[in-house]
């Protein structure tokens, strides 16, 4: 009987934690807005603009989402206050497995909701475009970067987010020089810009003949993708577009037509490229959005009102410290050097279990500000 007392006293607790956070979400003043819009897209002229209806969309979506989700959380603490009563009567111990294994469940999820209530950046809700560079180190550096291209793809599968390669570059032996790719999700730039830095690897190198340890780097640039509500004004003489041949990932096929595209802001020196589509006009679009990402966001660091204003040795990148290191010898561990958390299961982490990291990161960010 001792066991269904602790659990009236933990549902109740649980119910306290969703009335906060119902403050936190502000979700009735949400329900206002939502209704605005609501009304908004019944008006004639509404699809005149289809960016602005999209947009409209997009939010009535999101405001959609957040209310199941926390009206979920309410509904399971509900039925488990009614299996709680059903099952003190008669000590039913199968019923405290379930209400044991049903309370974990909500708890996993009322911490993913809340957490996302440290998304507050203006851009968080966007889909997310990640860039890994293998740092100094040759074929071990490109083989690291390609694991870390695994792990974040095993980490957008696990949240239902979709992966698009844009472009890459092969190792010489192994591996992945760089990649470019597109993870789509509602909060994916918000979750995934707790990665941005330098990732550090120790291991004993597959491709030493010796079997010694070595240290590897890649570096990891997350920007959100932009919607059509942010005008950036590109010169046309400030771009070099350049095109080439595009060719598949691991050399699968190559393009017997020049689809591929690298475009060069000049007063910057940013480089962008796509090769992901075959149509030429595909790829310059989509190089297009990634420049105006990069554009946006290293203005916005710089605090710039004008994307003119920015010049090119300000946005030379360093290696600076890693925020994170990957130890595979002599022990395991995966260690964030900003937060202090740590994960002894390496495998897990690298099957895309890094949910603790990136819940750490925003924590503290939240604090911070």
């Amino acid at each position: 009987m001792f066991e269904f007392e602790q659990f009236e006293s933990d549902i109740k607790h649980r119910q306290d934690e969703l009335s906060a956070l119902e403050r936190a979400l502000h979700l009735e003043a949400e329900q206002e807005e939502l209704a605005e819009l609501t009304k908004k897209t019944l008006e004639p002229e509404f699809w005149l603009d289809p960016d602005s209806a999209r947009s409209t969309q997009k939010r009535i979506s999101a405001i959609n989402n957040k209310y199941d989700e926390y009206h979920r959380l309410l509904a399971t603490l509900e039925d488990l206050q009614v299996l709680y009563e059903l099952g003190s009567e008669e000590d039913d111990k199968d019923i405290a497995a379930e209400i044991t294994a049903a309370l974990k469940v909500w708890d996993r999820d009322f911490e993913h909701m809340r957490l996302r209530t440290l998304l507050t950046d203006e851009h968080d809700y966007s889909n997310a475009i990640v860039t890994l560079h293998a740092g100094a180190g040759g074929t071990e550096a490109q083989d690291w970067c390609e694991m870390l291209y695994r792990m974040y793809s095993r980490w957008a599968e696990n949240n239902n987010y979709e992966t698009q390669v844009l472009d890459w570059l092969d190792g010489d032996e192994a591996g992945i020089k760089s990649i470019t790719f597109k993870i789509s999700g509602q909060n994916a730039y918000g979750y995934l810009r707790s990665e941005h830095g330098v990732h550090r690897l120790v291991r004993i190198s597959p491709f030493d003949s010796s079997g010694r340890r070595h240290t590897s780097f890649a570096s990891m640039e997350v920007l959100p993708e932009l919607d059509d509500s942010i005008e950036i004004e590109i010169k046309p003489d400030d771009l070099k577009v350049d095109v080439f041949r595009a060719s598949g990932a691991g050399g699968q096929h190559v393009n017997k037509t020049s689809s591929a595209v690298r475009m060069t802001h000049l007063p910057t020196g940013i480089v962008v490229s796509c090769q992901n589509e075959r149509s030429q006009i595909q790829n310059r679009e989509t190089a297009l959005r990634m420049l105006k990402a990069k554009l946006y966001t290293v203005a916005k660091q710089k605090h710039m009102d004008k994307i003119e204003d920015l010049k090119g040795d300000m946005l030379e990148i360093g290696w600076g410290s890693q925020i994170r290191s990957y130890v595979f010898c002599p022990y395991t561990m995966v260690k964030d050097h900003r937060t202090g958390c740590e994960k002894t299961d390496i495998e897990a982490v690298m099957n895309g279990d890094i949910d603790d990291f990136i819940y750490a990161y925003l924590a503290g960010d939240k604090i911070t500000k």
